[in-house]
């Protein structure tokens, strides 16, 4: 089994939608031809410019500004045909995208999931930050559970389609945390964000962050 990784740097939302979009069809075609697959998964890390991003379960209404608001803060809007509600994506958040045919591993979407938290969960662990999963909603957390204190450092939003997976996590290193003032983060109102800079008071290196978080991915799926 492998898996192809891709440091897409900072891209355009909608352009790395599109390549996903082209991996994701391509796999499914393998499938459908009967064709070997376990050599064509795929995983992109990337930036995206500022944008902010609604899922098709999502309310439009948890978008907080109108869009003449978004052009003021150099910001873009896209529906999206993954789950789960809105969110932001910017500069120094690594966005991950795997296009993984879960038969390969073995998986269901609750395991898969589960996994993309895992490696999260890890790769902070190596930072010295203890996160964990919330009851009742994907992503992963940091003082899950605690009245007040609550807070995501990575959200997860998901396309399974043919068991062939798409769009995936946003996990918060660097990233500007006032632009999430202007949304009700995946649907929430009572729950904050966080980030490796403001758990840890300093600028992380993003570049390390990415080695880490991508041999703990390797890791949680047996590559």
């Amino acid at each position: 089994m492998s898996i192809i990784f891709r440091d897409l740097g900072l891209v355009e939302y909608k352009k790395a939608w599109e390549l996903q979009e082209g991996l994701f069809n391509e796999v499914v075609a393998a499938k459908l031809s009967k064709e070997k697959t376990e050599s064509v998964n795929y995983l992109l890390f990337c930036e995206h410019p500022h944008v902010y991003t609604l899922g098709k379960s999502g309310e439009e209404n948890n978008l907080l500004i109108d869009h003449i608001q978004l052009q003021a803060k150099n910001a873009t809007f896209y529906k999206t045909n993954r789950g789960g509600d809105i969110t932001y994506h910017g500069p120094g958040q690594i966005v991950g995208y795997p296009i993984l045919n879960l038969e390969n591993f073995k998986l269901g979407v609750k395991s898969y999931v589960f996994n993309l938290e895992e490696a999260i969960i890890n790769t902070l662990k190596e930072y010295g930050i203890e996160s964990s999963r919330l009851t009742g909603a994907t992503g992963v957390w940091l003082d899950a559970g605690v009245k007040n204190k609550t807070r995501k450092i990575c959200a997860i939003g998901v396309r399974i389609s043919r068991y062939v997976t798409m769009h995936g996590f946003a996990f918060n290193v660097n990233t500007d945390l006032s632009y999430f003032n202007h949304i009700n983060p995946c649907g929430f109102i009572d729950k904050g964000v966080t980030s490796m800079e403001k758990e840890l008071n300093r600028k992380i290196d993003i570049e390390e962050v990415k080695g880490i978080l991508k041999d703990k991915i390797y890791e949680v799926f047996g590559i």
